[in-house]
């Protein structure tokens, strides 16, 4: 068994759609990044891309790379995925925890984790979408962006006669 942490960062910017764990939701402002900057599936792949040895989701995407200009982070969570299989890993479980003011994500939740147990390759009930918020604290606090942290397990895949 293999632990990994991720976390990650992205300031809110008008002009841009707020995508957080896959799915659209409705907000005045999105993130600013190079990719959709999904907050939250960045850290879920810089765990998982931990747990296994493989460095963070920079190396693998960079910025500034025209391959990755705006593209869905889903799609690059499926590529760190296919790496983990490919190196003889299994995906055990993912907890994570987006740190924001607004928007109130709650009723997205539930959305998220399937979306992410999907590309994943597990049960939902193998991933843990949480929200806190740091009480009017910090950047988050003064509604300026969003974080994203997460735990991720993984294994090596069991030998198949």
């Amino acid at each position: 068994m293999r632990a990994g942490i991720g976390f990650d960062v992205h300031r809110f910017v008008e002009g841009r759609e707020l995508v957080l764990g896959g799915v659209r939701i409705p907000y005045p402002f999105g993130l600013e990044g190079w990719s959709d900057a999904d907050v939250l599936v960045h850290a879920i792949a810089d765990a998982l891309l931990g747990a296994a040895g493989l460095g963070d989701i920079g190396a693998h995407f960079p910025a500034g790379d025209a391959e990755f200009k705006d593209i869905s982070s889903m799609m690059l969570l499926e590529r760190v995925v296919t790496a983990l299989y490919a190196r003889g890993y299994e995906i055990i479980n993912v907890d994570s925890v987006l740190i924001l003011e607004e928007p109130n994500i709650a009723i997205y939740k539930d959305t998220m984790r399937s979306y992410i147990a999907k590309v994943l390759g597990v049960k939902k009930a193998n991933v843990s979408v949480k929200a806190t918020t740091t009480e009017g604290l910090g950047f988050t606090g003064r509604g300026e962006g969003v974080a994203a942290q997460a735990v991720a397990m993984i294994k090596e895949q069991s030998k198949r006669d």
